[in-house]
Formats: C-alpha cells, sequence, structure tokens
C-alpha cells in the first residue's frame, strides 16, 4: 500500500477545497486516510477502569506494554489486538459506539461533525505539533504496572 504525503492529504477537492476527511464519510475513507486521521498522540493507548455501579470511564496514565512512550506509537501495530487481548480496533462503528475516546480524537471529532484541531499533523503539516503542544501523552505516562495498583495511577488531565 502506498503511503499519502500530508500535503497530498491536506489538497482540498479543486471543486469544494474541502479535504478529504470534510468530503467523504468515515466508512468511504481509504486505509491510508483512515490511518492518516490519526494524530500520534496515544491517549486511546491507556488503562482504564470503568465504574461497575455507574458505568463512568477512569483514565489512568499507565500505557498499554506496547506503546512507545517517546514514539506515542504502537510497537507491533499490525498484531496488537491478537497480542493484546483487550486492544480495539478503531472502526467506524467502533468510533461511533467508543464514548471512552479523548474528546479530542479526529475519530471521534468527525464522527461527531465537528473539525480537527489546529494542531492536527493533517491541518498544520507538522506530525511533532501534537507533542510540542502538550496534546499527546508523551512524557505522562508509565510503562505497565500490575492491574491491582491501576487505582493509583487515575488523571484528571485533559483526555
Amino acid at each position: 500500500m502506498a503511503s499519502i504525503g500530508y500535503s497530498e492529504m491536506q489538497t482540498g477537492d479543486p471543486s469544494t477545497g474541502k479535504p478529504y476527511w470534510r468530503r467523504k464519510p468515515l466508512e468511504a475513507l481509504t486505509s491510508a486516510e483512515w490511518e492518516a486521521l490519526c494524530d500520534g498522540c496515544a491517549k486511546c493507548c491507556l488503562h482504564r477502569l470503568e465504574d461497575e455501579a455507574s458505568g463512568a470511564i477512569y483514565t489512568t496514565n499507565v500505557a498499554c506494554r506496547l506503546l512507545d512512550l517517546e514514539q506515542c506509537r504502537c510497537l507491533d501495530y499490525t498484531g496488537r489486538t491478537r497480542v493484546v487481548s483487550d486492544c480495539v480496533a478503531l472502526t467506524p462503528a467502533t468510533v461511533r459506539a467508543a464514548t471512552w475516546l479523548p474528546a479530542s480524537c479526529a475519530y471521534r471529532l468527525l464522527a461527531e461533525g465537528r473539525e480537527l484541531p489546529p494542531w492536527h499533523p493533517l491541518v498544520c503539516g507538522d506530525s511533532t505539533a501534537v507533542h510540542r503542544g502538550g496534546h499527546s501523552v508523551r512524557g505522562r505516562v508509565v510503562a505497565e504496572v500490575d492491574a491491582d495498583d491501576l487505582e493509583r495511577h487515575l488523571v484528571d488531565w485533559p483526555i
């Protein structure tokens, strides 16, 4: 599969001036277009806890064991759902149902009919803007911890 560069992704349709993510529904995106929507924040790779009584979801600062903490990328992206049993492969359907996705997640934003933020790589053309602007988990997370210790790692920063 050929990769698509940011400049190609940003180029809007000549007739409408809209970029692909504004012209197409999520279901119509190519795999390269879909993957390019990920801003690399890695917020979706954090462990979460659910209050069984209320259904409330709480985020921890504990990363999935496959997350490269510096690059904010999965070390085994293609095999992640096989290696990590509770890893959720995002699809248009799962995105619409996953209320735990970060509020800044491009997939969630587009599913809700909202715009991508100015720091998103497809908008600004800079894949490091997400980190420089403090919108990623870089420098704020720890590697896998014992499951019994997750409650000690709850965070209250913007997710």
